[in-house]
């Protein structure tokens, strides 16, 4: 089942706000040994701190970036995740010379690296095997990442993937639906524009927002 409502454009206060109205949407999932809810870094983290703390549920991160094309960075030919996972859409990597595409692995290869040293000090790689994953983000504009995370959440085990955002595009929802098992989404109105515009508080997340948070749902 999808959560649509469409043609509101109400404002959250902040992107926690957005993760308990966000969590009221996920309530099947709550108190359930096989569901972790996975932040994408930095924006989604927040709001997937309060989904995971709603549904009494672990918290943890999945750092996902995107491969886009040198000269349209906003179509991705593919995407890498923790622990090495590489994902490729081999329609559009099969266009592209191996000159294109060997810088921009090797950079998004090294803040993956950087960002899982940041966020997973002392603690192994993620593993989904046999996990129904809830990947949250604070908002889906065009999907391409959000999609490129499910497809590495599955890439490292996860059984079932549901995506769920409290803001997204219906073009971006649409896409989505082609590869998550379900998409969560209260707020999908035609003339989206931007994340921002659904937020008063939509601050950049910082690295240390982000170990806070973990730190803190780790403590219970």
């Amino acid at each position: 089942m999808n959560w649509l409502t469409r043609g509101r454009d109400e404002t959250f206060r902040d992107r926690r706000q957005a993760g308990e109205a966000l969590a009221g949407r996920l309530a099947d999932y709550r108190d359930r040994a096989d569901v972790i809810v996975l932040g994408l870094v930095r924006g989604g983290v927040p709001v997937a701190a309060a989904v995971a703390r709603g549904l009494g549920v672990p918290l943890d991160v999945l750092v996902v970036r995107k491969l886009g094309v040198p000269w349209a960075p906003e179509v991705a030919f593919g995407a890498l995740g923790p622990g090495g996972v590489r994902v490729l859409n081999p329609g559009i990597v099969d266009r592209l010379e191996q000159r294109d595409i060997e810088p921009v692995v090797s950079r998004e290869s090294t803040e993956v690296v950087r960002r899982e040293r940041v966020y997973r000090p002392g603690r192994p790689p993620l593993d989904l095997t046999g996990k129904t994953a809830i990947v949250v983000d604070d908002g889906l504009a065009t999907g391409a990442t959000a999609r490129a995370a499910v497809e590495v959440a599955r890439s490292i085990g996860a059984a079932g993937v549901i995506l769920a955002a409290p803001v997204g595009s219906p073009e971006a929802l649409d896409l989505l639906r082609e590869s998550a098992d379900q998409v969560v989404c209260p707020r999908a109105p035609h003339d989206f524009g931007a994340v921002s515009r659904f937020y008063e508080d939509f601050h950049q997340v910082t690295d240390g927002e982000v170990s806070a948070l973990l730190a803190e749902a780790a403590a219970g």
